[in-house]
């Protein structure tokens, strides 16, 4: 039995090296392999949100500057949004957990992309799952639907949302896999 412990003991050693030696000093967890177990255990003053979000874009780990937008079932503002540069950002939208109306479809998420954010997370739902799962994004939301939202031009944006206990201003640091979603008002990565 003593002899199984240590080489368990030497097998986590070895992984505690190889992580310790493959990372940068000054970055520990490079951004494009992080894991927001890892960022939270660095990291404890970020806050998870408690809400049950599905992963839907290519992209399955994505993090950057928020960029917040509240709107109820119109996603004027999200368009208006995807087509400004992105600059790596991440578009968080507060649509007040409505499943009645999607605020997010292939187009936009497309626009998106192209544009250069990092990803969108929606406390609401989307629709052209299938599409969105090939675009090269970042998305999480809390499910489906396949209505389209009214154009209104309502909501607002660069204002704190409140989103599974967890305040998010235009500016904070959001970071999304499947382990959740984590907010930070400083830079994890």
């Amino acid at each position: 039995m003593a002899r199984q412990y240590n080489h368990f003991c030497n097998v986590i050693r070895v992984q505690f090296i190889l992580k310790v030696t493959t990372c940068p000093k000054e970055n520990p967890i490079q951004m494009s392999k992080f894991s927001t177990p890892d960022l939270s255990d660095a990291a404890p003053d970020a806050q998870a949100i408690e809400l049950p979000f599905f992963n839907y874009g290519a992209k399955k780990q994505f993090g950057g500057s928020a960029v917040t937008i509240k709107c109820h079932e119109d996603n004027s503002l999200v368009k208006q949004c995807v087509a400004e540069p992105g600059e790596g950002r991440v578009i968080v939208v507060d649509g007040s957990g409505s499943m009645r109306r999607s605020l997010l479809g292939d187009m936009l998420a497309e626009q998106a992309a192209g544009n250069g954010w990092a990803g969108l997370i929606i406390n609401g739902a989307i629709r052209d799952v299938d599409e969105i799962a090939t675009i090269e994004l970042g998305v999480q939301a809390l499910g489906t639907c396949p209505v389209k939202t009214e154009k209104l031009g309502m909501g607002q944006r660069d204002v704190a949302v409140f989103l599974g206990g967890v305040k998010i201003s235009t500016g904070d640091h959001v970071y999304a896999d499947n382990n959740g979603v984590l907010v930070s008002t400083e830079a994890l990565l």
